[in-house]
């Protein structure tokens, strides 16, 4: 009978033992994360991406906009010289070292990314935090305009946004591609602060008399962060597909100075792809490392915060 007993006291005991070490919910999942070989190989790609991008000036071993080798280059022949001793993977068509511009695209592909996801954030939040915070004919009206952004398939709403612009360049692809996550997290954000409408300590800090505006900020919107948070890891990984697919349609950066992996797909793909197919190659292969790394740490950060699968 003895047995029994300490056999059942033990996993109370292990609760209790995690409970007095004062465990957060951020501890827990970053403990999970590094048991994860899944997160662990997604955040491995992205560190290396970060990194590579902060320190692509340095790394770069030519000028990526010097034209060494251009006086090679016949575009009426289809001759784009391919790799060569100090040109491991060639050059473009204006005789530029590949490498070095693909190195350098990395820093403006991350600026599109997060700049587009940022952008889809902050007004995905503020139109969720209103429908959330105030409800009735503000819910619905804003929900009402979610559900028409939704309507539209996202890359047709990029393109439709994109087109609006008499001039495409840089900043028209951040915002063409921003307006995608902004139903997401505005739905995402409103449901998370439903949920906490009826919680425990938003009820008793509305019957203490703690005025909206203050349970809104300080209860409500902290705790409904987690799904935003995660679905933002994972739009970096679709917005930098997106300003892709918006640069092959020819929606993109004219600029042909400037190195974005996006930009270089779209116009190897449309120009070089008979002549030269590597050019499109390695920037595709790039896009989608970089893109598979942010999926795989998105999920893992999702399956690590979800309560389900605490143990």
């Amino acid at each position: 009978m003895n047995t029994l007993l300490n056999k059942k006291k033990e996993p109370i005991d292990k609760l209790a033992s995690a409970a007095a070490r004062g465990h957060s919910l951020g501890g827990e999942a970053l403990r999970r994360m590094l048991r994860s070989p899944v997160a662990i190989t997604g955040g491995v790609i992205t560190i290396l991406f970060v990194l590579l991008a902060i320190f692509a000036p340095l790394l770069a071993p030519k000028d990526p906009l010097a034209r060494s080798l251009q006086d090679k280059v016949n575009m009426g022949r289809g001759i784009i010289p391919g790799a060569m001793p100090g040109y491991p993977l060639g050059v473009d068509d204006f005789g530029r070292d590949f490498l070095s511009r693909l190195i350098v695209g990395a820093q403006q592909t991350l600026l599109v990314g997060v700049l587009a996801t940022l952008i889809g954030v902050v007004i995905g939040m503020i139109l969720g935090g209103l429908a959330g915070a105030f409800g009735g004919w503000v819910d619905t009206l804003i929900m009402r305009i979610v559900d028409v952004m939704l309507a539209f398939p996202s890359l047709l709403l990029a393109i439709s946004i994109a087109a609006l612009f008499a001039k495409p360049s840089q900043w028209t692809v951040i915002l063409a591609v921003s307006m995608i996550g902004v139903p997401i997290f505005a739905r995402l954000l409103r449901g998370s602060m439903l949920a906490q409408r009826t919680s425990d300590h938003v009820l008793a800090a509305t019957s203490l008399g703690v005025k909206r505006g203050a349970i809104v900020l300080r209860h409500m919107l902290p705790n409904s962060l987690g799904p935003v948070i995660v679905q933002a890891t994972l739009t970096l990984a679709t917005s930098i597909i997106e300003a892709a697919a918006l640069s092959f349609l020819g929606l993109g950066d004219p600029d042909p100075s400037r190195a974005e992996w996006g930009l270089m797909l779209g116009k190897a793909a449309r120009q070089f792809l008979d002549i030269r197919p590597e050019l499109a190659y390695y920037p595709a292969i790039a896009i989608i490392v970089v893109a598979l790394g942010f999926t795989l740490l998105g999920e893992s950060l999702r399956e690590a915060l979800d309560p389900k699968n605490r143990r």
